[in-house]
């Protein structure tokens, strides 16, 4: 337990969305319960209904029995956290509707305000003039933007613009979950305290990078949101080009914001921009179609409610190429999908094979030495090397072994990445959040690739529910001579 100072008030809007019970009201009963958020802090939840204390008191706490992992719910916790939460009643585009929230902030005037907009990216300029003309952005204010922040760099812009107007940007807080993981954030550790891998992080020792985020799942009634994004909008253009800057990035001169955002806009700026060749022999754009995930017989992507003519992607593969000294020559391969086999979050760094093999090893290839990052379902960090098989042979045998690189913990519970990042926001710490350069240069980037499939450059493919994606993905990789990692 770790007891800090900080006071503050936390309003989250569009408090009784999916997201708020799924991830933020258990993210910050652990933080309160564990002493990070002082007990004087409040935390107010908006929402349209009319619903009263009593109920939205009841409310939270089904939900935390929902969605806390087993065994973590427990009702004397619950009574110190509850005494935290209030309900306020706003229509979160009516500016008169503000007036009750106005008054309950207004009485502790001089504490540190977090609005965490959980809000379709609609709502974001309303609510942040609604705050303005109240007089509750202070110079002690945060906004927190949840994803996604537009369709592409236009739309993303005009929301930026029209946050800014009322927040500056150091005030801004724009997350990416992935961010708040821990395997994440020692990817940073792992490269920059390690001197073994100092010289082997370049284009001379490295053949390629994976980046996977697959997910077993469909979009599970989510069919209006998902049709206007699709994958490459919701997952690559974001999680998986964050995860692809950290691996990329330089060294950064220290660990402040700043120093950190520098390297990994550098990256960005650094992608190769792609023509309309490129889109067709380097990405891949599917959408999955009935068949069997866990056992049971799930419908297509068009099967959903309003969706029949869709041509939004629900699997994407990308090669990324950069142009800098350090990766030039080493693609970086990214995919995401619904629908797959398994639910997998990865990173492979794959090495390059070793110049002459002395060994006969019955005629076996020397595998090549891996670096894998996982992020879900279980998070490790796994280094595989070669290693002699023990025994009396006449020949000396190798197999793969794998190294493991995880710390141990003797915390009896590990933090969730929304704890991570929400602390981070109450300690006034931008380091994992993506600034304004960040997020328009990746939508430069990808909006290139969305308007050739826009044009129809590559065609639309398709996979069966339950597999691990269209064939062209593997035609993707294999172009270069190459294979996925879990092939």
């Amino acid at each position: 337990m770790s007891e800090i100072s900080n006071l503050c008030d936390v309003i989250i809007f569009g408090g009784h969305g999916d997201l708020a019970f799924r991830k933020l009201m258990p993210a910050l009963y652990h933080l309160c319960n564990d002493g990070y958020i002082n007990e004087h802090s409040r935390i107010f939840s908006t929402t349209r209904a009319a619903i009263t204390q009593e109920e939205h008191l009841e409310l939270v706490k089904t939900k935390l029995k929902e969605f806390l992992a087993q065994g973590q719910f427990d009702e004397a916790k619950f009574e110190n956290f509850k005494a935290r939460l209030h309900l306020v009643k706003v229509d979160l585009g009516n500016v008169e509707s503000y007036e009750e929230l106005s008054h309950l902030l207004g009485e502790n005037p001089q504490r540190e305000r977090i609005s965490y907009l959980s809000t379709s990216p609609d709502f974001f300029g309303a609510i942040c003039k609604a705050l303005s003309v109240w007089r509750l952005v202070t110079p002690q204010s945060r906004v927190v933007l949840e994803k996604p922040i537009g369709r592409d760099l236009v739309s993303s812009r005009a929301i930026n613009v029209e946050v800014l107007k009322y927040f500056e940007e150091s005030q801004v807080y724009r997350i990416d979950h992935y961010l708040g993981k821990d395997t994440v954030q020692n990817i940073m550790a792992l490269r920059f305290s390690n001197r073994i891998f100092t010289p082997l992080w370049d284009a001379s020792n490295i053949d390629h990078v994976e980046i996977t985020v697959s997910e077993s799942v469909g979009v599970e009634g989510r069919w209006g949101y998902y049709d206007e994004y699709g994958a490459m909008r919701d997952m690559i253009q974001n999680h998986l080009m964050q995860l692809l800057c950290l691996i990329a990035m330089e060294p950064p001169c220290s660990l402040d914001a700043d120093s950190v955002r520098d390297e990994k806009v550098k990256v960005l700026k650094s992608l190769r921009p792609m023509s309309a060749a490129d889109i067709q022999q380097k990405t891949v754009r599917a959408q999955y179609t009935k068949g069997s995930s866990n056992g049971q017989i799930v419908p297509g992507y068009k099967e959903g409610e309003g969706v029949a003519n869709s041509t939004t992607e629900t699997y994407a593969a990308v090669r990324v190429d950069i142009d800098n000294w350090r990766w030039n020559g080493v693609p970086f391969y990214l995919r995401s999908g619904k629908r797959l086999r398994n639910r997998n979050s990865e990173i492979i760094i794959q090495f390059k094979s070793i110049p002459y093999s002395i060994f006969a090893n019955k005629g076996s290839c020397i595998s090549q030495n891996k670096l894998v990052i996982s992020l879900q379902p279980r998070e490790s960090i796994q280094l595989k090397l070669m290693n002699k098989i023990p025994g009396l042979s006449e020949q000396m045998r190798l197999q793969q072994v794998d190294l493991e690189l995880n710390s141990p913990t003797n915390e009896e519970r590990k933090p969730e990445a929304y704890e991570r990042l929400m602390l981070d926001v109450i300690r006034s710490n931008p380091t994992l959040f993506m600034r304004l350069d960040e997020v328009e240069a990746a939508w430069k980037w990808a909006d290139i690739i969305l308007q050739g499939w826009a044009e129809n450059i590559v065609p639309m493919k398709s996979y069966s529910a339950g597999t691990d994606g269209p064939t062209a993905a593997v035609e993707l990789i294999a172009r270069d001579g190459r294979s996925w990692h879990d092939e």
